[in-house]
């Protein structure tokens, strides 16, 4: 088939987009290179520098590359920047997406792959692991934006037949991840520890979150090409891991003696969510396969000899 990655240079989308190439699909990767990086972009991939946001240049590249699947990864991630910035995050995480589904009917796309969230979708959980019926309640602008397209996918598909999945994440972690700016804690606390410095917590710690290293959301993209018609599935362990947890295995992991720096509470911040994936063992087959430990252990191996390539 032919698949377009959108965010394919990035954390997650680059390591679907190696998957597609290694299962003999023609993939493209459309990219602002923002956050991503072109190196990672497969080379057997075609590649398009461009802004979601730039809705003419999102038109042309489908339009030339005709995917028959678009498995869109592109997005402003940053929870902080988006409770500092709505505006920023609407407009890429919305009218972003929004151009790009106008783009998919005008030019005859089957699919709709969509990464959504799980951690910032739900809020606080009220019942834990959470369910795709527990209550939306977003504590951050990216919450609500992500979200949003959720519902542009159901009409979509209710008016231009435009199929669809959609994939809420709780937090991935894995090689390639950047260590700043928008990173998940992981790769954070990696890179620091790595260099021999204190890594900050914010708060008491004790938050929790649902860790989910990145090879296995890699699998639930593939099983979503062809299974899950309409439908949204949280991907994650359902078990809740706390930053301290974090801390405590990456420190024995690496061999840092030092203790971490805390730091006042940030504001948008979940304290307790974890997902519950079973409708994507049952629709899927998907199942998490990586156990924290090991993720931890192949995330600082790949941290100890690559690193991310240098800026021009």
């Amino acid at each position: 088939m032919r698949i377009l990655v959108t965010g394919g240079a990035g954390f997650i989308g680059s390591h679907v987009a190696d998957r597609f190439v290694s299962l003999g699909h023609e993939v493209a990767v459309l990219d602002d290179l923002s956050t991503g990086f072109r190196e990672f972009v497969p080379a057997k991939a075609r590649f398009y520098h461009v802004d979601i946001r730039d809705s003419a240049a999102v038109e042309a590249c489908v339009a030339e590359f005709r995917p028959e699947i678009v498995d869109h990864h592109a997005a402003q991630i940053d929870v902080r920047r988006s409770v500092a910035d709505p505006r920023h995050d609407a407009a890429i995480n919305i009218l972003g997406g929004l151009a790009l589904l106008e783009s998919c009917t005008r030019h005859g796309v089957r699919k709709f792959v969509y990464a959504s969230t799980g951690g910032a979708l739900y809020g606080e959980g009220r019942t834990l692991p959470a369910t795709e019926a527990h209550p939306i309640n977003p504590e951050a602008p990216y919450g609500v934006s992500k979200h949003t397209l959720e519902h542009y996918l159901y009409m979509w598909k209710l008016l231009h037949r435009l199929d669809y999945t959609v994939l809420r994440y709780p937090n991935v972690y894995g090689p390639r991840q950047n260590p700043h700016g928008e990173a998940g804690v992981n790769a954070i606390f990696i890179g620091l520890m790595l260099e021999g410095k204190r890594p900050r917590i914010f708060g008491t710690g004790e938050q929790v979150r649902d860790y989910l290293y990145v090879g296995d959301v890699v699998d639930a993209n593939e099983r979503a090409l062809s299974r899950g018609s309409g439908e949204m599935f949280n991907i994650g362990t359902g078990v809740g891991t706390s930053v301290k947890q974090v801390f405590e295995a990456l420190r024995e992991i690496i061999g840092f003696a030092d203790e971490p720096i805390f730091e006042a509470a940030r504001p948008g911040e979940v304290q307790r969510i974890y997902l519950d994936a079973s409708r994507a063992r049952e629709v899927l087959g998907w199942s998490p396969s990586v156990t924290f430990r090991e993720g931890l252990e192949r995330t600082v191996e790949w941290s100890r000899h690559h690193g991310l390539p240098s800026r021009p």
